[in-house]
């Protein structure tokens, strides 16, 4: 954060509410002083909407922060001109809980003006304490070394989810937590930032997606199961991911079979929500049988926790999945700024079988160098080498891998 107020004229936060935007906010101002405005404040939102302009251009020296400038997005346009008066590094510093991108009314992007950091809720490692950053650690320790890790409770820790309050609340006053969240989002949130009718299949879509997280999105099928009709769901779908609400991971492919599947897979962002919202406890993924439902959340997390550590990462990297419309898929792709690839699968077992590392030896037979290493991730606590650049892991390595 420090390093970007340096080097831009202005930083946007941008995620969810409730992830802690307004807190690291807070903590900046505190290092480097400036005036912060909160637009939840009806009375400074209305001052805002009433001269752009002059708004922000109230602070002449150090920071101008804006909190939660989603709610008047004409801000961005008089942001845009004042930087163009004066390039001055460090001058805005603004949090937003939708995608300025995306949102009905924001004409400026500030291309070029601002530096955007994504924040999603807390990782293992932020809970723990301790800098998680696997991709990393991957790279520089290619070779398995036999180990052992804890048993980690992942069942509790898939329901806790990221958000700071849902954490540190009961298991009861979470889900009440949760439930009022997605209601306030659905219903005040969307409003706000969308110009769509019908908001109503907002909260249908989002209970369908906890429903069935990482799976393949077919518009199709989902159309069935909403009752929405297949060409009006486009844009309430992309409403879900500029509310930080859920993640698309996109389809991987070079030409390694004729027919590479192009479906997006769908992610419930925080595994929490999507607990809560499909009815699942912590008791209930810890049953041998609900392995199912498990299986689904336990990649989510994986996917969720790789998201979370790519915007801190020494290393720049890309997100996808590989499935073939005949033959191996794999659940994770990761792919590194000069093309290489990390191969994840997820296994919600302690037993491992030849068959759950058939994808990533596919993978590594067809892409030679370019095949860093193939690992599962288990639910097991050994390190176990499974040839030739694959390996098993525990989960917990992605926060405990040195």
């Amino acid at each position: 954060m420090d390093e970007a107020l340096s080097e831009s004229p202005a930083v946007i936060i941008q995620g969810a509410r409730q992830v802690g935007k307004t807190t690291l906010l807070e903590q900046t101002l505190e290092r480097h002083g400036g005036r912060a405005f909160s637009l939840d404040d009806d009375n400074t939102l209305r001052a805002s909407q009433a001269s752009p302009g002059a708004f922000v251009r109230q602070q002449v020296d150090g920071i101008l922060a804006i909190d939660e400038v989603q709610r008047a997005p004409e801000l961005l346009r008089a942001v845009k001109a004042a930087i163009d008066e004066e390039r001055r590094p460090g001058r805005f510093l603004l949090t937003g809980s939708a995608d300025l991108l995306h949102i009905s009314g924001a004409h400026e992007s500030l291309a070029g003006r601002a530096e955007t950091v994504t924040l999603w809720g807390l990782s293992q490692g932020e809970r723990l304490g301790v800098v998680d950053d696997f991709v990393t650690a991957t790279i520089q320790n290619q070779q398995p070394q036999a180990r052992r890790f804890d048993q980690v409770d992942y069942p509790t820790l898939i329901v806790e989810g990221g958000y700071p309050e849902a954490i540190k609340r009961s298991e009861l006053g979470r889900a009440r937590w949760l439930t009022n969240y997605a209601r306030a989002i659905v219903d005040h949130d969307a409003a706000e930032v969308s110009g769509l009718a019908a908001l109503d299949r907002l909260e249908t879509l989002l209970r369908l997606a906890a429903a069935t997280t990482s799976n393949e999105l077919v518009l199709a099928h989902l159309s069935r199961a909403s009752a929405v009709p297949e060409r009006s769901l486009p844009p309430y779908l992309r409403l879900l991911e500029d509310l930080y609400l859920t993640r698309r991971l996109p389809p991987w492919g070079r030409n390694l079979a004729k027919r590479v599947v192009g479906k997006p897979k769908w992610h419930v962002a925080d595994t929490g929500l999507a607990a809560q919202l499909a009815g699942v406890s912590a008791a209930m993924l810890g049953d041998i049988l609900q392995r199912t439902k498990l299986g689904g959340l336990l990649e989510t997390f994986v996917v969720s926790e790789l998201a979370k550590q790519q915007t801190w990462s020494r290393t720049s990297y890309r997100l996808f999945h590989f499935r073939a419309s005949t033959g191996p898929e794999v659940d994770l792709i990761v792919e590194l700024a000069d093309g290489r690839i990390i191969a994840i699968e997820v296994k919600s077992t302690q037993e491992l079988g030849r068959s759950d590392f058939k994808g990533l030896a596919h993978l590594r037979e067809k892409l030679g160098s370019q095949f860093v290493q193939g690992i599962v991730l288990y639910t097991g606590t050994q390190e176990l080498p499974w040839g030739d650049n694959l390996r098993a892991l525990p989960v917990s390595a992605l926060w405990n891998l040195r």
